[in-house]
């Protein structure tokens, strides 16, 4: 299958999208072949069979009345010769249509008054100055120099959209004499069209400034000499070893090979608390260095880094249209022709009928025309979406599409897996019991020694928590592990051992307390580990999963937000299971599942709640995540399998974030739904004042204007959106 790539010029709006889907949709095979980026104004092609030449699909968009040249990545950035016109043009040709409105009417007044100038009503059968005719007549070419090319194209095609209703009412009010309102009508429909223009660029610069975090050039180091070297980031190889400063922006992602620092991930996360980084720690593109210096070894090429990848994912996301976008395409579709032929009776049936006068009905119906225009009621929805997503990408959250934005407003019911979801993800200390005098210093000093020569995860948590105590050992002589149980040592020159609550009672040294203690530790969902010589047990620790600090509270958070289950699922055994979701809050626990009895649960919760979420690792939960409604990724920064699996990726490990998507999602759904009610409302109120014929021209224009400024600057506020706070029973 070949793939090719177009930059389209004039692709601002789901109208032009809709218009190019007509015309090659039928040529390659079905519209499903087609990708649009309007973002980036971008069209892909999927050829299933034999492609058409690039010259004939160029011929095909300059027909709908934009512009088509083969997309180069390599020289995406390079200007072309006519790119100031591509850039200008459409504002150059509308400011002197409105410039030419002014002088013309300056003109008219200036010999008619100001009161006929603005009626159109001249005196003594003299209506307008020639002079102030013509340049009515160039504000009407200007203003509608991009529209009537589409307008053709579209009666041609006997497809009437938004363009030929306009270009309908223009000439149709140059037909009646009404020369100021055809102007007027031609300069305001210009700016409502450079306004739509305008949110696009805006939602396109929202995405671009992820592109700019990264530094133009990384300061490489030679293996050999230790010279260091400036060079372009696309030049720079995997395996390279590369400088970073103090408040420098990392250039590539990679691994840290020399000093230690703190770095601000938020490009990649959302959260701008700094993270202590040290020899081994991973570092991504776009993060800033807070404090040290130091070295890492680039581990991806510059097109594969995870904010490369978040960027790509996200100018992607808005092809995959939400619900709300498709029934606006669908309604306009009918929508539009049902308009016209509405204009077009109420033109004729008055005169016909009752015996009316033409030209009062004819101008009316022309009012019609402009106010049925679907610009603010097409441009709504995906401005909004847009915006929402490059809001949520800000925030850390990357949503893959309108669809998966909206779908989160929707949810009942959540599922989580409790291993990296609602826990850490490994295995750490939480209760450390002496026993027979001896002091957690002690304690833990013995397991460490004993622990030193393992690589099982309960022994890596005992070394870390005798780490962060900042206790000093020495590695057991002698030592001898048994296999499944413990293992034992000689620490300070005595023989000490370490091993599992059935090893403790196999030692016959466990007395009905320690039992107790024990039992009570395991009920909890605890491992247990003792500690104990030749004489005594020394003394108990207890190593579980630990539940995230805010998963208590984001659990609570999403109950207040009306959530009406969530069910924590785990392959861990039923005492581990209950302990977690007891402690985490959540409504059900299932425990002991395999990957497909977690897809199963999922199915049976989809039955009975019809919106469900499936928030996993990304990997591991992937049949869940694809039965779910919505599959969100907990914690993907850096994951390749996260990112592309799920529907919904949180960057960082924190459960908060999935509360802001479920009040992010509602808030976009809301300006949506506000935005159709009021472009439709407004339509409905004009339409009425039309029919009883108190609307004029110029009042409708004004009136569609205003009505598409309002929906896209309603729209943009979600721009704003990274910046919500999080409501949960702790901050308050």
């Amino acid at each position: 299958m070949k793939t090719v790539t177009f930059k389209i010029v004039g692709m601002d709006c789901a109208e032009e999208i809709t218009a190019l889907k007509r015309e090659l949709g039928p040529l390659v095979g079905g519209e499903q072949y087609l990708a649009f980026d309007l973002l980036n104004a971008r069209l892909t092609i999927q050829w299933p069979g034999p492609a058409l030449p690039d010259e004939q699909v160029i011929r095909i968009v300059a027909q709908t009345g934009m512009q088509a040249t083969p997309w180069d990545e390599h020289r995406a950035d390079i200007p072309q010769r006519d790119g100031y016109w591509r850039k200008y043009g459409r504002l150059m040709g509308t400011a002197f249509s409105g410039i030419c409105i002014v002088l013309a009417f300056v003109i008219h007044a200036a010999q008619h008054g100001l009161v006929d100038a603005f009626s159109g009503e001249g005196v003594e059968g003299h209506r307008f100055p020639l002079l102030a005719i013509a340049l009515y007549g160039a504000a009407v070419v200007c203003g509608g120099w991009f529209v009537f090319p589409r307008a053709v194209f579209a009666l041609r095609r006997l497809r009437p959209d938004m363009n030929l209703l306009m270009t309908v009412a223009i000439f149709g009010a140059v037909g009646i004499g009404e020369w100021f309102e055809a102007a007027t009508v031609s300069f305001l429909f210009g700016v409502a069209l450079l306004l739509e223009s305008w949110s696009v660029s805006r939602a396109r610069r929202a995405i671009a400034a992820l592109v700019n975090v990264v530094p133009p050039n990384a300061r490489c180091v030679d293996p050999t000499t230790g010279s260091i070297e400036e060079r372009p980031v696309q030049t720079v190889s995997v395996d390279s070893v590369v400088q970073v400063r103090p408040g420098e922006r990392i250039p590539l992602d990679g691994i840290i090979t020399k000093g230690s620092t703190s770095i601000n991930q938020a490009p990649i996360t959302g959260e701008s608390v700094p993270v202590p980084k040290d020899v081994g720690s991973e570092v991504f593109a776009g993060s800033i260095n807070e404090s040290g210096a130091f070295e890492f070894r680039v581990t991806k090429p510059p097109t594969d880094t995870t904010l490369a990848r978040i960027i790509h994912m996200v100018e992607e996301a808005q092809s995959r249209r939400a619900p709300s976008e498709q029934w606006v395409e669908t309604f306009a579709k009918y929508y539009t022709p049902a308009m016209m032929l509405l204009a077009l009776l109420v033109a004729v049936i008055p005169p016909f009928l009752f015996h009316q006068l033409w030209t009062p009905w004819f101008y009316q119906a022309l009012v019609l025309l402009v106010i049925a225009c679907p610009c603010a009621l097409v441009i709504s929805t995906p401005v909004s979406v847009v915006a929402g997503l490059s809001s949520a990408a800000r925030a850390g959250v990357l949503v893959k599409g309108g669809v998966h934005l909206e779908s989160p407003a929707r949810l009942r019911a959540i599922a989580m897996d409790k291993t990296g979801t609602l826990t850490r993800g490994q295995p750490e200390v939480q209760t450390i019991l002496p026993l027979n005098g001896h002091t957690v210093e002690e304690l833990l000093e013995r397991a460490a020694a004993l622990e030193a020569h393992s690589e099982h995860p309960l022994a890596k948590a005992v070394l870390r928590k005798a780490e962060e105590q900042h206790i000093s050992f020495l590695p057991a002589e002698q030592f001898q592990a048994i296999k499944g149980k413990g293992a034992q040592g000689l620490v300070d020159g005595r023989l000490f051992w370490i091993g599992s609550h059935r090893f403790l009672h196999e030692q016959n040294a466990e007395s009905p307390e320690v039992h107790q203690d024990a039992e009570r530790l395991e009920d909890a969902g605890h491992s247990v580990v003792a500690i104990g010589n030749d004489n005594h047990v020394c003394g108990l620790l207890s190593i579980a999963d630990a539940l995230r600090p805010e998963a208590v509270d984001a659990v609570a958070a999403l109950k207040k937000l009306g959530i009406e289950k969530i069910v924590m699922l785990t392959g861990d055994n039923e005492g581990t299971a209950r302990a977690i979701g007891a402690a985490a809050g959540v409504d059900d626990v299932r425990f002991e599942l395999l990957p497909e009895d977690k897809s199963g649960a999922i199915s049976a919760l989809v039955d009975e709640y019809k919106n469900v979420a499936m928030v996993g690792d990304g990997i591991n939960d992937a049949p869940a995540l694809a039965t779910a409604t919505l599959g969100v990724a907990m914690g993907a920064m850096g994951s390749d399998a996260a990112l592309e699996t799920a529907d919904v990726a949180l960057m960082s490990d924190d459960l908060h974030k999935l509360v802001w998507l479920i009040q992010h999602s509602r808030r976009t759904l809301q300006i949506i739904k506000q935005n159709i009610i009021f472009a439709l409302g407004l339509k409905a109120v004009f339409i009425l004042l039309s029919l009883f014929g108190l609307a004029t021209l110029w009042m409708a224009i004004a009136a569609d204007m205003g009505a598409s400024f309002l929906v896209i600057a309603n729209g943009l506020r979600l721009l704003r959106g990274s910046s919500a706070t999080i409501s949960t029973p702790s901050s308050r």
